[in-house]
């Protein structure tokens, strides 16, 4: 065996590993589980929802560890969010079961606890695939699903920068509009050609400097 050989096989010599790097975090990690479902109300106000619960160590998120809950509907909406403002291909949820809710059942229908779970595995695998997207990472509406305890529907959809303000951009201040001081009055009145010409038009200019009142008469046209 030549030279050449013996160094093309030769292992080459790396820093042996200690402690921290056998069991430390890695050097990025993003991790969501979905548990413990709850099912609240009665009738058709009747509805499960998940914890959320994120843990990361990527810069983009403001928080590395938040939990929140979400109900199925919430996951919809997250995902009418990204089709509607990404480029990117969005995985599907799971089915609504719609048979699962007609009437008349002899189950407990989409609160069975096997269906239950069954949807918790596939919302679980949805928003894995949606954070772990790094077009995704930049959108706000995915922050506000994973970060904020309530989702605020009425928010302005764009991208992430870590820095938005806690108010929704959607509120804005109304514009408003100052009464016309008595001059101005005036001037329009006299400024109007619909005054008939047999209607003396009398303005109110307000108080004079010793608190008696004003006015002013214009003659007819």
């Amino acid at each position: 065996m030549s030279d050449t050989a013996v160094a093309d096989t030769r292992r080459l010599n790396s820093k042996p590993q200690d402690l921290t790097d056998a069991y430390g975090p890695p050097s990025n990690f993003l991790e969501i589980d979905i548990f413990n479902p709850q099912t609240v109300g009665v009738g058709r106000a009747r509805f499960t929802t998940y914890e959320v619960r994120m843990r990361t160590n990527l810069p983009i998120f403001k928080l590395k560890e938040s939990c929140v809950r979400r109900r199925y509907s919430d996951f919809e909406w997250l995902k009418n969010e990204l089709e509607r403002d990404s480029k990117i291909v969005v995985p599907p949820l799971p089915g609504k079961a719609l048979k699962r809710q007609l009437p008349f059942r002899g189950d407990e229908g989409i609160f069975e606890e096997s269906f239950i779970e069954e949807r918790r595995q596939g919302l679980e695998q949805f928003i894995n695939k949606i954070a772990g997207h790094p077009l995704a990472q930049n959108e706000r509406c995915l922050h506000m699903f994973l970060q904020e305890e309530a989702i605020d529907r009425n928010y302005v959809p764009g991208k992430w920068s870590g820095t938005q303000p806690t108010v929704s951009p959607r509120l804005r201040i109304r514009e408003t509009t100052k009464e016309p001081t008595p001059m101005q009055a005036l001037e329009g009145l006299l400024a109007s050609s619909s005054l008939g010409p047999s209607i003396p038009v009398t303005a109110q200019l307000g108080l004079g400097p010793r608190g008696q009142r004003m006015e002013l008469k214009v003659p007819t046209l």
